[in-house]
């Protein structure tokens, strides 16, 4: 066991967690893992989908998001990620398969398909409560993108790009890493809105 392996644990929110490793898993790179069937060959992912209620996994760089099924705390998961993340680098396989990363799509490509996207489906949803969605490059296999309008600040805005947008271009360029929101919320016309309490 080496017990020099440090990982940090954050949760982003009950569904979401990303873990920190003190080194490289995928450096320059992002892998996005849906399902169990396609982390196979995988170490790495195939450990984390060993899991009770993991239902996505995101590799980039030195940094693992776990995504739960359900909702709840993360201590009792997180603590069996960081294990299951520390045995596969101490067993000394490459984490990711290079057969995950075959017929990576170029920058080019991905940026095209995100913006037909943008343009077909996710900016007329969207514009019906007077937003959009702008792509504002993409790094890699990385998408960042920024949201306007009536998106900009609003209290539902993080579950519109997770629940939404993000569901939407990975079911279509399931290649994508990480999906960025790029947007100053606290800019908008409606900051962060919550409910006035009665």
């Amino acid at each position: 066991m080496d017990p020099e392996i440090k990982i940090k644990a954050l949760p982003i929110d009950e569904q979401r967690c990303r873990f920190t490793v003190d080194r490289p898993l995928l450096p320059g790179r992002a892998a996005y893992f849906g399902d169990a069937a396609r982390a196979a060959g995988s170490p790495l992912a195939e450990a984390l989908f060993a899991l009770p209620d993991v239902a996505s996994v995101t590799v980039a760089g030195d940094v693992v998001t776990v995504t739960r099924g359900g909702y709840g705390e993360w201590p009792d998961l997180a603590r069996k990620v960081g294990m299951a993340i520390r045995a596969q680098l101490q067993s000394g396989a490459p984490p990711i398969a290079e057969a995950a990363l075959e017929g990576m799509p170029g920058e080019d490509e991905i940026g095209a398909r995100v913006q037909q996207l943008l343009e077909r489906e996710i900016n007329p949803a969207v514009g019906s409560h007077g937003g959009w969605v702008e792509l504002l490059g993409v790094q890699g296999n990385d998408v960042f993108l920024q949201l306007g309008g009536g998106c900009q600040g609003c209290g539902m805005a993080d579950v519109t790009l997770k629940q939404g947008i993000e569901t939407l271009l990975r079911q279509e360029i399931p290649e994508l890493g990480q999906v960025f929101d790029q947007t100053d919320h606290a800019a908008g016309r409606n900051p962060y809105y919550t409910a006035s309490k009665k």
